[in-house]
């Protein structure tokens, strides 16, 4: 029998219960493909994150091999995942940074103290823009009038990782209301150059929020997406909602009863966004061990 560690933490949230769930297993040195895969359908969570911890040196020149698994795929990069399992490692070490090698490549983590809280920022991959998508075909997409997404801003493709379709919703309550049959959404997004939608308004519930944001896929809907919370930061700073090097909050999760704060900011190189940053605070809720055959 093969004995696993793993630490239960919420990631993106205010207080613990909140935010989005995450399974760290600390060292998964062994573990086969079909095994994680398996351990992270087992887990139930909206990802599962495998650390194979190596000799410090190569990890100083390598950052920390780390893969990443839903219920049903591996993912090159996802956002709450990387804070979180940075988070974990970092545990009651004094140590401002960490580098997770994923598949993606290299992502730092950077550590302060805030109120004697300890806040996690990740810079993400510089921001791509693809292609900007018809409102007339999004809004068929998802089950809304056309007149329901915001015309002062395009549906765009942005990736700082993960492909997101950036849509625009004109008021708040269309976003809350919204019941997208999923199977829709995937048809139009296998035929695009994005993998998930990321549907936000700058209505909110939290004045100190800058975007309400939902983010429904094939494993229902997220409480907090940090992979797409980066595209939508480089999204805002190229169409003007977002000043270059003002930190700024995303809320998410509010319909799903996970509320979850994702903070976000970028600058810009010449008149594109870059050094998209995406943070948040972390609280570990469990610790546990999983057995093998």
């Amino acid at each position: 029998m093969i004995t696993l560690e793993f630490v239960w933490i919420d990631v993106f949230a205010r207080k613990r219960l909140e935010g989005n769930q995450l399974a760290v297993f600390t060292d998964a040195r062994g573990l086969t493909d079909q095994q994680m895969q398996l351990i992270a359908r087992e887990m139930g969570l909206s990802e599962t994150t495998f650390v194979f911890p190596e000799s410090p040196d190569k990890q100083a020149i390598d950052g920390i091999h780390t893969r990443i698994f839903t219920t049903a795929e591996e993912l090159p990069f996802a956002g709450h995942p990387t804070l979180g399992t940075a988070m974990v490692l970092r545990g009651e070490k004094k140590i401002d940074k960490i580098v997770l090698n994923l598949r993606v490549g290299k992502i730092p983590v950077r550590f302060s103290e805030t109120g004697g809280k300890i806040f996690g920022e990740m810079t993400q991959a510089d921001p791509t823009f693809g292609m900007i998508h018809d409102k007339e075909k999004i809004s068929r997409v998802l089950g809304i009038d056309v007149s329901d997404i915001d015309s002062n801003f395009p549906v765009q493709t942005v990736s700082t990782g993960n492909p997101f379709i950036i849509v625009p919703f004109k008021r708040l309550k269309t976003l809350h209301d919204l019941s997208p049959e999923w199977r829709t959404m995937q048809s139009y997004l296998e035929k695009s150059n994005a993998r998930f939608f990321y549907m936000v308004s700058t209505e909110v519930v939290d004045p100190e929020s800058i975007l309400h944001a939902r983010m429904i896929y094939y494993g229902g809907e997220d409480p907090a997406t940090g992979s797409a919370a980066g595209p939508a930061a480089a999204w805002m700073i190229r169409y003007g909602l977002l000043k270059p090097e003002v930190l700024a909050q995303i809320e998410q999760g509010i319909e799903i009863l996970r509320p979850s704060q994702i903070f976000v900011r970028g600058s810009l190189n010449g008149s594109l966004p870059a050094n998209i940053r995406v943070g948040g605070y972390c609280y570990e809720v469990a610790r546990g061990r999983l057995n093998l055959d």
